[in-house]
């Protein structure tokens, strides 16, 4: 009896699929019981030790490959809970195999559009992905390196993410809180965990612990609350992730200073575009040679 591992989808997206709608959140499925059950799947889809310590060394191929994906994601409007298991899977990949394909880029289009069919509806096309990556690769491949990455990881794909940890976070320490606060809260950490998923310095933390710390980095942030609150904030999201207060207190510092170094850097960029547009001169001297 032959098994193939090939997974067979409907490539076209219609207008009518298109437009989604997102159940509303159900209090039901939150609470205490829930974090407990995704505290104890967490440390099953953890990386190495042994490729935590290799990407220590050299961050740069990896943190290159977690941001091109992030733009992909954006790019393609995908939900967000694709990236962070899109880069969850490509670190649990590597993590098995200890070694970069041939292409890098499509191993990570592969582990989007793995993520992409568990997390939405309509999911994200292999057409689309190699467009992304301008063709370095086929569709062929593409849906080659799928399975390839499906039968490494033994189809065991529905890794826990920090955003599976932000609502039932939000929803424990900010019951009575304004909707349109939480709404915000949920934006922000989002984001800040996000912009963990591409830092390797944040590579082999608990997803609870990194939603924990983006959710306090988000509340600090935002500036609507005081020492006192903060600090009772702070140690309830200790508790609920089961780490550490200093610990957590410790990420949490560590997140700031990620995202101040990435505005700094994003400044520094932009001055000097700006500075090599002002030298640039309004009509070249090559310009004025040229027989139209």
């Amino acid at each position: 009896m032959s098994v193939s591992l090939w997974c067979e989808e409907d490539q076209s997206r219609t207008e009518a699929a298109s437009s989604q709608l997102r159940a509303a959140w159900d209090p039901t499925v939150s609470g205490r019981r829930v974090i407990q059950r995704l505290l104890r799947v967490e440390e099953r889809y953890a990386p190495s030790v042994l490729y935590i310590a290799l990407i220590q060394r050299e961050p740069e191929r990896r943190e290159e490959l977690a941001k091109w994906a992030l733009e992909v994601c954006c790019e393609c409007g995908c939900d967000e809970a694709v990236f962070p298991l899109s880069v969850s899977l490509l670190d649990r990949f590597l993590s098995a195999s200890l070694s970069l394909p041939v292409s890098p880029y499509c191993l990570a289009a592969g582990c989007i559009l793995i993520a992409s069919k568990l997390a939405e509806c309509d999911n994200v096309t292999a057409d689309a992905l190699c467009a992304a990556a301008e063709y370095s690769f086929q569709p062929s491949g593409l849906r080659e390196m799928e399975r390839v990455v499906l039968a490494t990881l033994r189809w065991d794909t529905a890794a826990v993410t920090p955003q599976d940890f932000l609502p039932h976070f939000l929803a424990s320490v900010e019951e009575r809180g304004d909707g349109g606060l939480l709404a915000t809260l949920r934006r922000h950490g989002d984001t800040l965990a996000a912009m963990c998923a591409c830092d390797s310095r944040f590579l082999g933390a608990p997803p609870s612990l990194v939603a924990a710390a983006s959710l306090n980095c988000a509340l600090r942030g935002l500036g609507n609350k005081g020492p006192a609150q903060l600090a009772v904030i702070c140690e309830a999201l200790a508790e609920l992730c089961q780490a550490d207060l200093v610990v957590l207190q410790c990420y949490s510092d560590m997140i700031e200073y990620a995202l101040r170094q990435r505005l700094s850097s994003g400044l520094q960029q932009g001055k000097e575009e700006e500075e090599v547009e002002d030298e640039r001169p309004g009509t070249p001297t090559d310009m004025r040679e040229i027989d139209f």
